[in-house]
């Protein structure tokens, strides 16, 4: 660097020293003592933040996309649409110069004679005065919206009206001068200021309060949005529009004088309306509950799976991703019109949820998560803030379906094969596991007698009766029978205690004593036999995923929903993701699939099937639970395994009745999962597969047709 050059880089800092101590000499001895002691316990740090300042980069908002690309949701802490220099209207770079900083382009950072003025004032007693550059300007508005946005303290710091943060914002700015070419700078503010709420910066800012872009600015608008940066509250145009008007104007007027306007045009500028559009700042909504409403649940639950693979809740929010997620709008939309047709949305104390996943050996992608009820925060229009479709959200069970596992886990061990005969009276009392003297048996009994006995196990799937099921699933071992739970798909659910909570350890919570709060139900359950009438808490989700794994040969994979993540560079992201696992063999998914494809042709939706007209080669198995609180269908078709539960979601449960709508009551012989659960399956399948050719059911496995040591 040339003697000229190095001048022209110190000048400026050492007409900040001189400025400095014009304004520790406005204060007392004592303090100006210290003055230079702080200097230099502020440098170091000074220092670090000046260079990130350069290079850090603000939050920006993240774009969560269907598979097509199509956007479901924007999630943000502050709305920002980053612009370059080129990008920002002159109009607006005149306006916000010639209000804030007419001398911007001319000064080194620091203002010589406005903080010369602002010292002589302040040494007469009064607080400390303003005579902030627009790179002040911008520093201050960096750490407090970006550096120390989560701190409030900081940020109390980064505002205070004190000597030490006067000078580290002088010395900042200067070093930033020295760097940064003055367009950038400018750039930079514009990009990083408030404009109310969560509006930051020009680009949404145009866009929020008159629906354009930056490049694209009026006078006027350039002027309401100037005026607006001094203080975004006083002067929104929203909440107090004559102040907003008065500032505005006050803007054009600055405008003249530093001649970026002709005197005749600002008549005409100051004449026009403010005309922001609607009645509050137009910015997207910030989090899934501004998706479409087939899109929330899914988009909650893409966002935990983010979460859960390595990203914070708050880089999402910050870090400006494109989130392409596996989301296929026209199964989430055929999905969601199905159960909206069985269950109204707004229907009193009935949820009714539907899951989508498209099996495969490398990955189960999800392609739909819809509910009737939306998600949101507003009960009286049928939304609900609870992910129910991802959550073990169905307190009341899935009823039969869970004799999915039993089967499973009986053919892995060799207990039964789909042609075993299984002992089934009408009743009988079945002794728990670990039984002592003490313990009382636990009767089941069918529901109805029309059951032959003994039943084949392929029979059974398709007419499901209890006590064959309970005697099998003793037999068989409830270990063996929660760990197939486990490895087909139910991994969050039985990490869930009785209730669908976290088990309770609190010693404070009295329910901390209780197994059925304070064990997960792959505990809870080892003594129980009820566990495959399926009267346990679980996700609708998995229950998906479940089938998912049979459609997949045996293979578990984790539900995902992301196909990938880009940053705001277009660079990939790398996800932590669990690897799919081979949890049966093939033989035994593929012979279970020939015993669950009985289900819609002669089993307990046969009738529901005929009544849609469904003709299909599909996979399926209903659930009912004792009081008619819950029913479900899990199943699959082609290359869909899907879950549809019907259940009381309000706090007063009772029996779900059938009808048009399904509705609580008291009916006497309440809903099944063959009558109300499996209808949205037909409804939606009929839809999604028309002209469709047929996916055969693979054959079983002769190995597993009967039972082997």
């Amino acid at each position: 660097m040339g003697t000229v050059a190095r001048r022209k880089g110190i000048a400026p800092f050492l007409g900040l020293c001189v400025l400095a101590g014009i304004l520790v000499a406005g204060t007392l001895a004592p303090a100006a003592i210290g003055a230079g002691v702080l200097s230099n316990r502020i440098s170091t740090s000074v220092d670090a933040i000046s260079a990130d300042l350069v290079r850090a980069e603000p939050p920006l908002v993240t774009t969560v996309t269907d598979r097509n690309g199509g956007t479901i949701a924007t999630l943000y802490a502050q709305d920002r649409i980053p612009v370059t220099p080129a990008q920002i209207a002159a109009t607006m770079k005149a306006a916000i110069v010639d209000i804030e900083d007419r001398r911007f382009y001319s000064e080194g950072g620091v203002d010589p004679q406005g903080m010369l003025r602002a010292a002589v004032h302040d040494s007469s007693g009064g607080n400390l005065q303003g005579a902030s550059t627009i790179t002040q300007q911008y520093v201050k508005n960096y750490l407090v919206n970006v550096v120390d946005r989560n701190d409030k303290t900081a940020q109390q710091r980064d505002q205070e009206d004190s000597l030490a943060r006067k000078l580290r914002e002088a010395k900042m700015a200067v070093q930033l001068n020295q760097t940064v070419p003055k367009d950038e700078i400018l750039a930079d503010y514009l990009n990083v200021v408030e404009f109310s709420g969560t509006v930051y910066g020009v680009g949404a800012a145009a866009q929020a309060y008159f629906g354009t872009t930056a490049d694209k600015l009026t006078v006027p608008q350039a002027a309401l949005l100037a005026g607006m940066v001094n203080n975004p509250n006083v002067y929104n145009p929203y909440t107090h529009p004559d102040k907003a008007l008065q500032r505005r104007n006050l803007v054009i007027d600055a405008m003249v004088s530093a001649r970026s306007i002709p005197a005749s045009y600002a008549t005409t500028a100051k004449a026009t309306p403010l005309g922001v559009t609607g009645t509050r700042p137009q910015a997207p909504p910030s989090t899934c509950m501004g998706a479409a409403p087939d899109a929330g649940f899914f988009c909650a639950y893409a966002v935990h799976y983010l979460e859960q693979s390595g990203l914070t809740a708050d880089q999402i929010d910050t870090g400006g991703y494109t989130v392409k997620t596996t989301l296929d709008p026209r199964v989430s939309q055929v999905t969601k019109d199905a159960v909206d047709a069985n269950v109204p949305t707004t229907q009193d104390g009935v949820a009714n949820t539907f899951a989508v996943i498209q099996p495969g050996s490398d990955g189960h992608q999800v392609l739909a998560m819809v509910s009737n009820r939306n998600y949101g925060t507003d009960p009286a229009q049928g939304e609900t803030s609870s992910n129910i479709v991802a959550d073990a959200s169905n307190k009341f069970g899935a009823g039969s379906s869970f004799k999915i596992f039993t089967s499973a886990a009986a053919m892995v061990t060799g207990k039964a094969g789909l042609n075993t005969p299984l002992p089934n009276p009408f009743s009988t009392c079945f002794t728990p596991p670990n039984a002592n003297q003490y313990t009382h048996c636990y009767p089941v009994s069918n529901d109805g007698a029309g059951y032959p006995d003994p039943i084949s196990l392929a029979s059974g799937l398709a007419t499901s009766p209890n006590v064959a099921f309970v005697g099998l699933e003793s037999q068989v071992g409830m270990p063996a029978v929660l760990d197939m739970a486990r490895k087909l798909g139910l991994r969050t659910t039985m990490a869930t205690n009785d209730a669908g909570t976290r088990p309770i350890t609190d010693p404070a919570d009295p329910r901390s004593k209780n197994p059925q709060y304070n064990e997960p139900q792959s505990q809870y359950f080892q003594n129980l036999l009820s566990f495959t009438l399926g009267n346990s808490p679980v996700s609708p989700l998995e229950m998906a995923n479940v089938t998912a794994t049979l459609m997949s040969g045996g293979t578990w994979c984790p539900p995902t929903p992301i196909l990938s993540v880009t940053d705001r560079h277009g660079n990939p992201v790398a996800l932590h993701q669990q690897a799919c696992e081979q949890v049966i063999p093939p033989g035994v998914a593929n012979t279970l699939e020939a015993g669950l494809s009985q289900d819609t042709t002669t089993g307990t939706s046969a009738t529901a099937a005929h009544a849609a007209g469904w003709t299909h080669p599909d996979i399926g198995k209903t659930g009912t639970t004792q009081e008619s609180e819950s029913v479900a269908f899990v199943g699959g078709v082609d290359h869909y395994a899907v879950s549809s539960m019907v259940f009381a979601d309000g706090p007063h449960p009772e029996e779900i009745c059938p009808g048009t709508p399904v509705h609580l009551g008291t009916c006497g012989h309440g809903a099944f999962g063959g009558t109300v659960a499996a209808p949205p399956y037909f409804h939606a399948m009929t839809s999604l597969l028309a002209d469709q050719p047929d996916v055969p059911i693979p054959p079983p496995d002769p190995q597993y047709l009967d039972a082997h040591p």
